[in-house]
């Protein structure tokens, strides 16, 4: 197994996993609301809103890391493909 294949797993499953994390905070996002007043009686809604956020900032610092991992990633690869390309081209001539 070369390096660049290697590489190309390690991204797709990188890559996969923030794809995952970002439906996910979708469908959290579905459920969250932008202002609610409630009254005595329906606390429950406020708990559940809580919840909701207290998911948000749980996930929301993993998704950028796996965001910026994934960037970079794809980077490397791009660049090793084109410094093979071109020590590969060298050779031949």
């Amino acid at each position: 197994m070369s390096p660049m294949f290697g590489l190309l797993i390690a991204w797709g499953i990188l890559t996969g996993v923030l794809i995952i994390l970002l439906i996910y905070k979708s469908t959290l996002t579905m459920h969250e609301d932008d202002s609610i007043f409630l009254n005595e009686s329906e606390s429950q809604m406020h708990k559940d809103q809580v919840e909701v956020l207290a998911k948000m900032r749980k996930i929301t610092p993993i998704v950028k890391v796996l965001g910026a991992l994934s960037g970079l990633m794809i980077l490397v690869i791009a660049g090793l493909f084109i410094y093979q390309g071109l020590t590969n081209s060298a050779t031949l001539q």
